[in-house]
């Protein structure tokens, strides 16, 4: 079936109550749902290719694209080390009638291929009134523990929110991986795709068949009473092992998971506020300009009148990465900054 004549509303499906499963349960890692979406995407559409750093590489990129090439020798390639280059070749396929998804090892740099991504892929539709369109999924990855320092270890997610026909995407599970990355395929506007490096050896449930995940609407990972959590990629895993801490502390939590931060479900969030009255945002980025500050800029007059305590926020300090192990566990935050900014918020 072609992908125009795919409706994702009607073929999405929710996450479902594990309980519920029974012996159709099937657990697989987050990289093997990411090769799974892109192997039966290749299959469905000839005009599907998939190109970028590494692609070929032995290790399949963490395992998302471990022998597709051998499948698809002519549609899944390497391309050499030119970000802004081979960005251009992507756009250029796409414009073409292609459906590229490119691969870009490490979101720092995304940044040489900016001009190409910002003034062509975000606005040729625009431009041509509609008669041109980008159909281009961009893979990237983010992820601490790389030993690599300020240049190889940025997530800058909010920077891809400031620019209007770009869609942005940050699955938390391997369920999401595999439903977003087939719907940002499907999608006729560039998709920022973006992924954790700490989540690819995660498993979890996904169906074998295709799914889409519509993007806009996100997920409730946990229901609670007394805090709303905003939680993004690996901070939706941290707020997860951080609520069996709270719960101790007679704090329950409620994690909202938006899964998409551009469109992002603004009615999600604030649903919850209205219930909880407080606020909590987990970023893996900067504070500055920084997810939780969009966030905030896009509802704060919904909310306003429901909150009784100031909105905390765990993300980044404004500084560049450091290479030390014992220097990152003190950068990143982790459980015991989720769980003081928590109970500041609760008041407790």
């Amino acid at each position: 079936m072609p992908w125009t004549k795919i409706s994702i509303e009607k073929t999405a499906i929710d996450f479902p109550d594990e309980s519920s499963l029974g012996r159709s349960r099937r657990f697989i890692t987050y990289g093997e749902s990411i090769r799974e979406a892109l192997k039966q995407a290749l299959k469905r559409d000839k005009n599907v290719i998939v190109l970028g750093e590494g692609v070929d590489d032995k290790s399949g990129i963490f395992g998302s694209t471990l022998k597709l090439n051998e499948s698809f020798p002519k549609r899944v390639f390497d391309m050499p080390i030119a970000e802004n280059g081979m960005t251009g070749v992507a756009i250029g396929a796409a414009i073409c009638g292609m459906r590229p998804v490119l691969v870009h090892m490490r979101m720092d740099f995304l940044l040489l291929s900016l001009d190409q991504i910002f003034n062509h892929a975000a606005k040729i539709s625009y431009m041509s009134g509609g008669k041109a369109h980008v159909p281009l999924v961009i893979r990237s990855i983010i992820g601490r523990g790389w030993g690599s320092s300020a240049q190889h270890s940025q997530a800058l997610h909010a920077l891809f929110m400031h620019v209007p026909g770009i869609k942005v995407a940050m699955p938390s599970s391997p369920y999401d991986a595999k439903g977003l990355l087939l719907s940002s395929i499907a999608d006729n506007n560039p998709v920022v795709f973006i992924e954790h490096r700490w989540l690819y050896d995660v498993k979890g449930f996904v169906p074998e068949d295709e799914y889409f995940i519509p993007f806009g609407k996100g997920v409730v990972r946990r229901k609670g009473k007394d805090v709303s959590v905003v939680a993004i990629s690996l901070m939706v895993v941290k707020a997860l092992e951080a609520a069996g801490k709270l719960k101790e502390m007679d704090i329950d939590i409620e994690i909202i998971d938006p899964r998409t931060l551009n469109p992002l479900d603004e009615d999600l969030i604030i649903k919850s506020v209205k219930k909880t009255k407080r606020l909590v945002i987990l970023d893996i980025g900067y504070k500055t300009a920084g997810l939780a500050q969009i966030i905030l800029g896009r509802i704060h007059n919904s909310i306003r009148k429901y909150l009784i305590s100031d909105v905390e926020i765990v993300s980044l300090p404004d500084t560049h990465t450091p290479s030390s192990s014992k220097l990152e566990e003190k950068y990143y935050g982790g459980m015991d900054d989720i769980i003081k900014a928590v109970r500041k918020a609760y008041g407790k």
